[in-house]
């Protein structure tokens, strides 16, 4: 499996609960910048920033990838849309929580979100 990091790089510890949680060996972390400029348009910004995963199509369909999305709202929603476009399907995500009362601020893998089978539920709601 491979984790797409847009955020905070991940730690040893959330690694390894990764692992375990999912069942499955992580066999590479893609740490990607995602900074984005607010005074421009989004969709062509979030595309260089996927494209610079250097993944191909071929690989957006077909690798198991789990994503770490940016904690900026806009940008989340913007990748989310653009994977599911390359994908074909909504990716599951980590969740990490702050530890507060840690210091200095560290945070916890919480839980890993199937947005994929989340979907398929609230389809049942229409």
């Amino acid at each position: 499996m491979k984790i797409i990091n847009f955020a905070h790089p991940l730690t040893e510890e959330q690694l390894q609960k990764i692992q375990t949680l999912t069942k499955t060996k992580i066999t590479a972390v893609l740490d990607i910048n995602s900074q984005i400029s607010t005074e421009k348009p989004f969709a062509p910004q979030i595309e260089k920033i996927l494209d610079s995963t250097g993944l191909t199509s071929q690989e957006w369909q077909t690798n198991t990838l789990l994503i770490n999305l940016p904690s900026l709202n806009y940008s989340a929603a913007a990748i989310l849309a653009q994977l599911h476009g390359r994908m074909g399907y909504f990716p599951p995500v980590l969740r990490l929580r702050p530890l507060t009362e840690e210091i200095p601020l560290r945070y916890a893998l919480t839980e890993i979100l199937n947005l994929q089978a989340m979907r398929e539920h609230a389809r049942t709601r229409r």
